[in-house]
């Protein structure tokens, strides 16, 4: 069964234990709130209120920070007290830009994916194997292309990395897909696999319209709640709204097998 809703969150999360993965997604737009201005600690405090041990961001630094945004995702591991994981996508003269992960889990292992297509801007996939209370889990952070055709490349893309992994295996695939048409080719390919993910809307923050971004959770009976994160703060920090989901691991398959 699956819970939505603020309140339904709270009783689960405090009723849940440590191997209840507490996950989310979180586009930060390189720091850059609705005033305009570059805050990092603004950042973090979302951050800090969603009360999970991992965070999958996209959109860490911006290629104009004058050499600042090499250190927002050391500046946000600080604040937040989390270990960070970089999937750069470009690397220019002031440092990196991309997909990052933040964790409180130990991290088994890291691998990094190019999904780029054409000329059009650089996209990749993060992909980390984290120990969740003992068992392995594998957590996947992307942000796909503005343009139909680079989301269909970069989701078949995906769905090779997805391929070879055992159907018992807990995977968590999450990101700003920048897909708002529900009945789109990269959500079908993608619910297809992983099971449909619930959709909130994220996008634009201070006035959500579209469910640009997503949590996938495989297998899918595992999923407990997913929410969007609609404070003030988060309203005003970046131009998307974090999401985010309680994930049980451990849980045995429907009809008693694992």
């Amino acid at each position: 069964m699956r819970v939505t809703g603020l309140a339904n969150w709270r009783a689960l999360d405090q009723a849940l234990g440590e191997d209840c993965l507490r996950i989310a997604s979180y586009n930060i737009h390189g720091c850059v709130g609705h005033d305009r201005r570059a805050d990092t600690a603004r950042i973090a405090s979302v951050i800090n209120e969603l009360g999970c041990d991992v965070v999958g961001l996209q959109e860490v630094g911006t290629p104009f920070a004058g050499g600042k945004d090499a250190m927002q995702l050391e500046e946000l591991a600080r604040a937040t007290g989390m270990q960070a994981i970089a999937g750069h996508t470009i690397i220019h003269d002031n440092g990196t830009y991309g997909n990052a992960i933040l964790t409180r889990r130990p991290v088994i292992a890291v691998r990094r994916h190019e999904f780029n297509y054409r000329q059009r801007e650089p996209r990749g996939a993060l992909e980390v194997d984290l120990d969740v209370a003992g068992t392995l889990v594998r957590v996947i952070a992307t942000h796909l292309g503005l343009r139909p055709a680079e989301r269909r490349y970069q989701v078949n893309c995906m769905l090779r990395v997805l391929h070879d992994l055992p159907q018992e295996q807990p995977v968590v695939v999450l990101g700003d897909i920048n897909e708002w048409l529900p009945l789109s080719r990269p959500l079908r390919w993608l619910h297809g696999v992983l099971g449909r993910a619930p959709a909130e809307r994220s996008f634009p923050s201070a006035l959500p319209l579209l469910a640009l971004d997503r949590v996938w959770v495989r297998p899918r009976h595992t999923l407990l709640a997913f929410t969007a994160h609609r404070s003030p703060l988060a309203r005003a920090a970046s131009d998307h709204l974090p999401v985010k989901a309680l994930v049980a691991t451990g849980l045995p398959m429907p009809g008693g097998s694992r």
